[in-house]
This record gives structure tokens, C-alpha cells and sequence, in this order.
């Protein structure tokens, strides 16, 4: 209760259902546990052991859990350092009544240090957006193995300069004076430098792979994370195939951040190090290695613009390529049966050739600034020999020590120089790609801060008070004005012709679409102040086409609630009715789903979703024409479970077929988004122009049949 009163103070409800059960494994392990709770509802919670003069220091940061010694808590409100004493408050009394003063020697009888620290994250929408500068914090983020990386990369740059000052000083003093104690000397340095060099090379290239693995981690999981908190209507409106290349880009950023970016990093401290020491043999020579480096730049930035060009035309026709692939594979049943093997053929044909020219055409745009670089980046050392050698003969100054010391050193710097000017050509591959993942990643997620919200107890009672809804880019309104009630544990009906609005009632009670008028409510309770992901968890959906994962039928069956065991699947499969057909299989509950589930029947896949959809015990239960896909014996056995599974529990059916819908307790009638009527089956009959027209329609064949039968009979 303290937990959840410290989340409250920073407007964040949490699940209970997410608290890990209580076990024996000590006070330290709980405080782990809810450490990981409070980190799952949105916040920053650390475990800590706090000192008396610590807890002075908090002053008025926010309640403080205090977990006691008897396995109870408090909320530290406020410390008053000029006093020396903290204001706790039971959790348990309202939040507007003042706290309890209590100084150290009364805390110190009932707790022994353990806190639990909660702060609320930070929420700048433009620091989350997916950037170069969010890229360049992400890395930055793992500052000690940086830091590491840095000071082994300073220590290797300075221990890479040392063989060209050896052979300096052996060209100077060794082979001029004849020294040989000198050389022994030398030949011990550079014996022990070698050593050291490989061991922090080793060390360096383990830190840098761990800092990749991180970012490559937090990359992912950020990426994997926004996708699903993109709202429903983003995929109806986008091509699978252009979502999932998109998305795929984020492989280059990767690669860029934990290989290009770090290694250009690392030489920039190596151009750091040796470029005072380059300036010191020769001022001259080095100011030609840096114009060089300069000039790659420029060639680079030059070309900027044609590629940038040719790339955006490049992504365009990769993506047309990878969606036609990807539909393929998806509708290869469909492709097989209507013989679309041609047709399907010749479209990909045209797009990989469209892809092909693109690739060719930024290829070539590419080639020339790599080319025009490779030679500045000779210059920069083939050309400092000559050059060198040319100013030792005309003006008579420098030696060879000196000379080949700064070849060896400018080596060293010119390739580091050119990595860096291809940054920028580099820079510029990895914008793109940013642009396209964040094209997806960026966009309005379903909701702002998913963790806030009420999670008030649901009953089932549902209202629509005058709501108008229309989708986005529609002139009319889905919904229009629609208003009715469906008291709680009451089975209802929603029918009407196609485009009507019945699929728009269930989307909109779901929360997948939060931008309309007037008022929905779930036992009084406005469905926009409810957290979302609570709201979902307390409906149950079954509809038309379901998906099964690939795994078990138990997994399948329990997916999204781990906590469940057999017993809670098997419940749930016979309130479907699927028990029957599952113990017929070779291995019972643990047989495998292939993926898109061809070894299970339509109403095998029908009732295993009503399954999954019942074993969470849901006070909502939405049927979505779950049964117009089935055949005659299927749809009968599920419409025999639908008393037992509509038992306490509110229902909301919606079906084209009306027959299905007779012993409902009320039938809603919508036409053209507006709600024309509500009733139960036979007053709908008398007084419903509408309801009636569709069940004459459903039902004319039947009183075709029964006339030739009566003639008969006479």
C-alpha cells in the first residue's frame, strides 16, 4: 500500500496484478520485487540502504518508502533537518491528514535502513524523438565503460608513437655515437610496450564490444517498444511489408553507432595525442597532412547532396520491393489457388529492377567522392615523404630520424584523418535511415503515458452517451449520436448491415480509438481517464479471423498471462468447448501450432480463441462475428457454450446472421452509424423497420422451403 501511494503522489496507478506473490526469500528480495513493480508502472524506483543523515538530505524530494521490520511500511514525507526529525505517514489514512513527527531514536526501533527510492521519468517528447543527438546520448549513457575505452585508447595512442621516437633515437644517438647500451635499453621499452599494447587492445576491444551489445540492446528494445505503442489504425493504414523494411533500418544504426561512430571517436584520440607531437618535429609536414584531411571533407560534403538524392529514390524502390515479398509470402495460399504465380512474378520482377538501377545509380554518385578521397588520403602519406625529402635539399634543414619518425606518426594520424572526413559521408547514410525508422517509431503512440489512468473495479455496465465518431480521412460519421446502456452481466446483440458501425461500437470500447464526441462509459467511468492497458485487460475478444502463435495449445491458451497454470487452461477449454477435440490431438495440450495454424480445423482455431479470451475470467466479453467463419456443426457447438460462457459476465455480440442472436437479452439495432433501436429479438420483429427487413431477408428462404412442405401435408 505504501508502494502504491508513492506511485500515486506522481500520478501513476499500478497494477496489482504485476506484483510478483510474496515468498521467503527475505526482506531483500521483496524490495527487488518491487523495485521491478514500480519500474513496470513507468517510474524510477531504487532499492537503497539509507543512514540517518541521508535521510536528512532527501528534505521534501517526494515520499520515501520506509519498509519496517515487522514486513510493514511508511511513507517518509518530508525531513526537517533544522529539527532533525521526519514526517512519516501511514499509507493506510487519507492523503489530506498531516503526518507523524518522529526523530532517530524512534525510527531506529522500527527500521533498519531499507528504502525504496521513487522518482517519476523524465517526459520530454522531443528528447525521446529518435535522432542523431538521442543516438550520441544512448551511447554516451554507458559513461564508465567509456570512460575505460577512452583511457586505454589515450595510453595505446601514446604507446603507438613510441616506436616511431624509438627509431628516431636510434638513428640519432644509437647509429651516430655507437651506443649499445642505449639499444639494449630501447630493446627492453619496446619489448614491454608491445606487451602492454596487446593487453590494452584486448582489454579495449572486450569494453568496446559490451558497450555495443548495450546499445544495441537499448536500441532494439526502444524501437520494439514504440512499435507496439503505436495505435491500431497506423497498421490498417500502412503496408505490412513498408512497416517491416522501415523498421529493419534500424540495423544500420546500430552498426553505425557500435562500429563507425565509436571507432571515430577513438581516433579522434589518437589525432589528439599525436598531432601536438607531429607539430613539433614539423610544423610544415603537418599542415599538409591536416589540409589533406581537410580536403577529403570538403570532396565529401560536396557530394552530399547528389547522393542524398539518389538514396531517397534507392529506399523508395527497396521498400516497393520488400512489400511485394512479403504480401507473397503472406498470401502464398492464395496466390497457389487462384494461380497468381505469373502475375505475382513479373510484379516483382519490375520492382527488383526498379531497386537494381536505384542500388547502380547511388553506386556510381558514391564512387566518385571515394575515389577523389583515396587520393587526397595518398598525399597524405606518400606525398609528405617527397615533400619532406624536397625541403631537406632545398633548405638544408632536418635529418632522417627526424624525418622517417614523422612518416611513421603521419601514417598513423592520415588514416584517422580520412576516417573522420568520411564521417560526414557516413553521418548522412545514417540520417536517412534514421528518418525512415522514425518515420514509424515516431509517430503518435496510442497513448501518452500509458502508465497513468484510474484502474477502478469493473463490473460490466456499459454506456454510450451520444457519441460521434468518424475515421480519419472518412466525410461521414461512423457513429452518430449513438446512445444506449447494456447493464452488467447482460448478453447483447449488435447488428445491422455492413459499414453500419457495429465493429466501430467494440474498437471504441477497447480504446483503439480515442477521438470521439460525447461520453463512453464502464460503470461510470469515462473510458479516457482509465488506463489503457487495464481497460483491455478486462475484456475478453473473440473475432472473425484469429491469430494463434506459433507454440504450444496451452501456451496459446494462456498467452499473456505466464501466472496460469494447466488447470486454468483446461477450465477455459471446456467453458469453450475445445476440451473435447484437444485431448483427441497426439499431445493433448502441448501440441505445437505451426505458424499460421494449418494443422488445426477453422472451429478448432474459433474455439481456442474463445479459450484464451475466457481465461483471464474477463467482465466483458466481445464476440466479434466469431462464428460466420465456421461451418453448420462448429457454429452450433459454439453457439451451445455461449449460455454457459455469458454467465456472469457482460457480452456483446456481434453477428450478421440473426438467428444466432434470438435469446439475447437485448438486440441493438445501428443503421448508417446511428442506433435505431433496442430490444429483445421479438419486440425488435414488431416495432423495427430495420430489424425486420434483415430478418425477413435471413429468413425467407426458410418460409420458401416450408410452403412446398405444407402443401403437402394438405
Amino acid at each position: 500500500m505504501a508502494v502504491t501511494a508513492a506511485a500515486q503522489y506522481h500520478g501513476v496507478h499500478l497494477d496489482p496484478d504485476m506484483l510478483p506473490p510474496a515468498g521467503g526469500a527475505g526482506q531483500g528480495r521483496a524490495t527487488q520485487d518491487l523495485a521491478a513493480w514500480v519500474r513496470a508502472g513507468g517510474l524510477h524506483a531504487t532499492p537503497a540502504r539509507l543512514t540517518w543523515r541521508r535521510l536528512m538530505k532527501l528534505g521534501d524530494a517526494g515520499p520515501v518508502v520506509l519498509l519496517l521490520g515487522n514486513g510493514g511500511a511508511a511513507l517518509m514525507m518530508q525531513a526537517d533537518r533544522a529539527r532533525n526529525i521526519v514526517w512519516l505517514r501511514d499509507p493506510a489514512i487519507p492523503r489530506d491528514q498531516d503526518g507523524v513527527a518522529v526523530d532517530e531514536l524512534r525510527l531506529r526501533q522500527v527500521w533498519s535502513g531499507e528504502a525504496l527510492l521513487i522518482r517519476s521519468r523524465a517526459s520530454n517528447p522531443q528528447e525521446s524523438r529518435l535522432g542523431l543527438g538521442f543516438l550520441v546520448r544512448l551511447v554516451m549513457g554507458e559513461r564508465r565503460l567509456m570512460r575505460d575505452v577512452f583511457i586505454a585508447s589515450l595510453v595505446l595512442s601514446f604507446l603507438a608513437m613510441l616506436p616511431a621516437l624509438v627509431v628516431m633515437v636510434v638513428l640519432d644517438k644509437v647509429m651516430t655515437y655507437r651506443n649499445p647500451a642505449t639499444l639494449n635499453a630501447i630493446i627492453g621499452l619496446l619489448a614491454l610496450a608491445v606487451l602492454w599494447e596487446t593487453l590494452l587492445g584486448f582489454a579495449r576491444r572486450r569494453l568496446i564490444n559490451t558497450v555495443g551489445t548495450r546499445v544495441d540492446v537499448k536500441l532494439n528494445a526502444l524501437v520494439f517498444a514504440r512499435v507496439l505503442g503505436l495505435p491500431l489504425d497506423f497498421f490498417e493504414r500502412r503496408q505490412t511489408g513498408a512497416i517491416m523494411y522501415q523498421v529493419s533500418q534500424i540495423q544500420k544504426i546500430r552498426d553505425f553507432l557500435t562500429g563507425k561512430l565509436l571507432a571515430t571517436m577513438l581516433d579522434l584520440v589518437t589525432v589528439m595525442v599525436m598531432l601536438p607531437v607531429l607539430f613539433y618535429l614539423d610544423a610544415t609536414l603537418t599542415w599538409i597532412i591536416v589540409a589533406c584531411g581537410g580536403v577529403c571533407g570538403s570532396i565529401i560534403l560536396i557530394f552530399l547532396g547528389p547522393v542524398r538524392r539518389v538514396y531517397g529514390r534507392f529506399v523508395v524502390a527497396e521498400m516497393h520491393r520488400y512489400t511485394v515479398m512479403l504480401e507473397t509470402v503472406h498470401g502464398i495460399r492464395t496466390v497457389k489457388s487462384l494461380s497468381l504465380e505469373r502475375q505475382q512474378r513479373e510484379g516483382f520482377d519490375r520492382v527488383a529492377a526498379e531497386a537494381a538501377d536505384a542500388k547502380e545509380a547511388l553506386g556510381t554518385i558514391s564512387n566518385w567522392p571515394h575515389t577523389l578521397a583515396t587520393v587526397i588520403e595518398a598525399m597524405m602519406t606518400r606525398g609528405v615523404l617527397l615533400v619532406g625529402a624536397l625541403i631537406a635539399l632545398l633548405e638544408g634543414r632536418g635529418n632522417l630520424g627526424v624525418l622517417l619518425a614523422f612518416m611513421m606518426l603521419g601514417g598513423r594520424l592520415a588514416h584517422p584523418l580520412a576516417n573522420l572526413a568520411r564521417l560526414i559521408e557516413d553521418l548522412e547514410e545514417v540520417r536517412g535511415a534514421i528518418a525512415i525508422v522514425s518515420d514509424v517509431v515516431d509517430n503518435r503512440q496510442e497513448a501518452a503515458a500509458p502508465n497513468l489512468g484510474t484502474r477502478p473495479e469493473i463490473r460490466g455496465a456499459i454506456r454510450f452517451d451520444k457519441v460521434d465518431y468518424g475515421y480519419p480521412g472518412s466525410r461521414s460519421l461512423a457513429l452518430e449520436a449513438a446512445s444506449f446502456f447494456i447493464p452488467a452481466g447482460c448478453a447483447v446483440g449488435l447488428v445491422g448491415r455492413s459499414g453500419s458501425g457495429k465493429s466501430t461500437v467494440t474498437r471504441l470500447l477497447q480504446g483503439f480509438a480515442a477521438g470521439y464526441e460525447g461520453a463512453i462509459e464502464i460503470d461510470g467511468n469515462e473510458i479516457r481517464g482509465v488506463n489503457l492497458g487495464y481497460l483491455r485487460q478486462q475484456f475478453g475478444v473473440v473475432l472473425q479471423d484469429n491469430f494463434l502463435f506459433r507454440g504450444s495449445i496451452r501456451e496459446n491458451i494462456v498467452a499473456g498471462r505466464p501466472g496460469l497454470t494447466l488447470a486454468d487452461a483446461v477450465h477455459a477449454a471446456r467453458l469453450a468447448g475445445a476440451e473435447e477435440f484437444i485431448e483427441r490431438l497426439p499431445d493433448g495440450y502441448e501440441t505445437v501450432v505451426e505458424e499460421g495454424s494449418p494443422n488445426l480445423s477453422g472451429g478448432q482455431r474459433q474455439r481456442l480463441a474463445i479459450a484464451r479470451a475466457l481465461i483471464h475470467d474477463p467482465r466483458i466479453l466481445i464476440l466479434d462475428e466469431a462464428t460466420s467463419a465456421l461451418d453448420p456443426e462448429s457454429e452450433a457447438l459454439v453457439n451451445a457454450n455461449i449460455a454457459r460462457i455469458a454467465q456472469g459476465r457482460t457480452m456483446v455480440v456481434v453477428s450478421h446472421r440473426l438467428s444466432s442472436l434470438t435469446e439475447m437479452d437485448q438486440i441493438i439495432v445501428l443503421d448508417r452509424g446511428r442506433v435505431m433501436d433496442v430490444g429483445p429479438h421479438h419486440a425488435l420483429v414488431e416495432r423495427c423497420p430495420v430489424y425486420r427487413q434483415l430478418w425477413l431477408q435471413q429468413t425467407r428462404y426458410m418460409e420458401s422451403q416450408r410452403a412446398p412442405v405444407l402443401a403437402q401435408g394438405r
